[in-house]
């Protein structure tokens, strides 16, 4: 099995809050961590009322520092909502206070809505248009010899690789154009995935920090003991981008017996294409699903995502899907 990773959405819960969820996101790292995962990430949402990683360099620290040695990582940045040289500096603090373990995967949405994301930067003027540029910019305040005049102190001569992100052929582009590895969201929008995997692979670039293409793809997991129960977990992220999608973001609701009968065709056909990237079932399900994704996309590594409501359950279809890694 190729390597696996945790991309952990901080869920507040319903009847949670905040402080609970980063209490669970600690927890859910320390056992993925015994359990063999590569990375856990933590992705930049603001305005959302389910998730907790809108501060995610801070919520980081505070995973990294629970944690010895699973990389730790963003997953990701949204770059046009900062400056690059405040995010060289901020991941220059977690590179050295955790050398060797930091992760920064960027990427050019706002990951939040229009309004939201003018709060953020008080004005548009930060156009996502300019986010190779920024990028470029950004990498350069970690190299050894920048070329700029303003130094990110801690940052210049770290080592933190960069990762681009993206849904679209344009990160596909770009990573190749610069020689990064690349993280496709077919976790939620899997619509392009195969023409962004192999446009990156024909059109990509060695670098000083890559030398062949890496590509690392989301893919949700519900895992359980028994196929009826995964599928009864996987309703909470099933009415999450029901909501979500009908403009009523809310917190992670419980799960539903029976949730996907009470959905009209056309909210089901919106789940089957944006969940299309998905294991739902009982360990041998489960498998044979990973298997079939990873012989159809040939990727180097899955970040794997599962939206549960109850933690203990969460842990649970985490640790099937690690077991699958010795057996695979």
């Amino acid at each position: 099995m190729i390597p696996l990773s945790i991309l952990d959405l901080a869920p507040i819960v319903e009847g949670g809050t905040a402080s609970d969820s980063f209490r669970n996101s600690l927890d859910l790292a320390q056992h993925g961590e015994r359990w063999g995962y590569h990375r856990f990430w933590l992705a930049e949402h603001h305005g959302m009322p389910g998730i907790a990683s809108a501060a995610t360099s801070v919520l980081m620290c505070h995973v990294a520092n629970g944690t010895s040695t699973i990389r730790i990582g963003a997953g990701g940045i949204m770059l046009p909502n900062h400056s690059p040289l405040v995010i060289a500096e901020q991941f220059g603090t977690l590179a050295s206070l955790f050398p060797g373990r930091i992760d920064l995967g960027l990427g050019r949405a706002p990951g939040s809505d229009h309004t939201t994301a003018r709060a953020l930067r008080r004005n548009l003027a930060s156009d996502a248009d300019e986010f190779p540029q920024d990028v470029v910019e950004l990498m350069d305040y970690f190299a050894d010899s920048p070329r700029r005049q303003v130094r990110a102190v801690p940052g210049a001569g770290l080592d933190v690789p960069v990762w681009i992100l993206g849904s679209s052929l344009f990160g596909a582009q770009l990573a190749a154009a610069l020689g990064l590895p690349y993280a496709f969201a077919s976790h939620f929008a899997p619509q392009m995935m195969m023409q962004a995997i192999e446009l990156y692979r024909a059109t990509f670039r060695p670098s000083a920090q890559l030398d062949k293409p890496y590509v690392m793809l989301g893919f949700n997991v519900f895992a359980a003991d028994t196929d009826a129960e995964a599928h009864f977990r996987a309703t909470s992220m099933q009415q999450a981008f029901i909501n979500l999608r009908s403009g009523r973001p809310t917190r992670l609701k419980p799960p539903v017996e029976g949730y996907l009968e009470l959905l009209s065709p056309p909210e089901r056909s919106m789940l089957d294409s944006v969940l299309s990237c998905s294991a739902i079932g009982a360990p041998d399900t489960v498998a044979a699903q990973l298997k079939a994704f990873v012989e159809r996309t040939g990727a180097d590594e899955l970040m794997i995502t599962s939206q549960v409501f109850d933690h203990a359950a969460r842990l649970r279809s985490y640790e099937i899907t690690a077991g699958l890694m010795d057996k695979s």
